[in-house]
């Protein structure tokens, strides 16, 4: 039998063999109030026990299982172990080359090149590689949620700049609820550090009324995911503008 205390909602579970068959009290052992059976509203048949999303799961029991990092590096020397060091370092260099400035470089609070933008990916099977390949490949640290739990322990374990949601993601897990929520009660502070887009089937790219309205920083139509690094590279210039004096009052670096 679980017992939630009406005071620090903590979950208290009592061996059924030990139970008497009237009302008795126990105490917590959290904020050592009395709590009493025959008052408490939540059992173990009650719906606050039985949930199996990540409000209502007990963080304390399970270990944290945030969004792995995308390595794409990785995948390609397993695909031509045969390159020589010479030929995968052009290819580095001439990536380096190629690769855009990011938004705001020369600028007193610019971002630092050491300092790569983290984006969390959260989108269907069938984009992930897609959308964290290009991302990976234009200075992006990405890592890749595959189910709701991944993407909530990510968000609240790790310092994400950037944060891309498609509303299929984990459908059976209402992960656009929890990880929008997420977003949502984070402080002006953080949420002003944080570029949330929305990955969309049927709105239209950049529209800042409809991202106004969805209380996101940028839209991206699926259809135009090829052009998704250009794309978020001009609305972060865009982002950081806007934020330009604010930033160096605060002495904080460019998104």
């Amino acid at each position: 039998m679980i017992i939630i205390c009406q005071k620090c909602t903590s979950r208290l579970q009592v061996d059924e063999t030990k139970i008497p068959a009237r009302p008795f009290i126990i105490r917590c052992p959290k904020c050592n109030s009395s709590v009493n059976s025959g008052s408490s509203p939540a059992v173990e048949q009650s719906a606050i026990a039985v949930g199996n999303s990540p409000s209502t799961e007990n963080p304390r029991f399970d270990q944290p299982k945030p969004a792995p990092l995308f390595e794409p590096q990785l995948k390609e020397a397993a695909a031509s172990p045969d390159d020589s060091a010479t030929e995968r370092l052009a290819e580095l260099l001439s990536g380096l080359l190629h690769q855009p400035a990011p938004a705001g470089r020369g600028l007193p609070n610019a971002r630092r090149s050491w300092n790569p933008r983290k984006a969390l990916v959260c989108v269907p099977e069938g984009q992930r590689e897609l959308v964290a390949r290009g991302l990976a490949e234009n200075g992006y640290q990405v890592f890749v949620a595959e189910d709701t739990r991944q993407a909530v322990d990510r968000m609240r374990g790790n310092e994400l700049d950037v944060v891309l949601l498609d509303p299929r993601f984990d459908p059976a897990e209402q992960g656009v609820i929890f990880v929008t929520r997420e977003v949502n009660i984070l402080r002006p502070p953080q949420r002003r550090r944080l570029f949330f887009v929305l990955l969309s089937p049927s709105l239209r790219t950049m529209d800042a009324h409809t991202a106004f309205l969805n209380n996101v920083n940028g839209i991206v139509n699926v259809n135009d995911l090829d052009e998704l690094p250009s794309l978020l590279e001009r609305r972060f210039r865009e982002f950081n503008d806007l934020y330009k004096e604010f930033n160096i009052a605060l002495g904080v670096s460019a998104l």
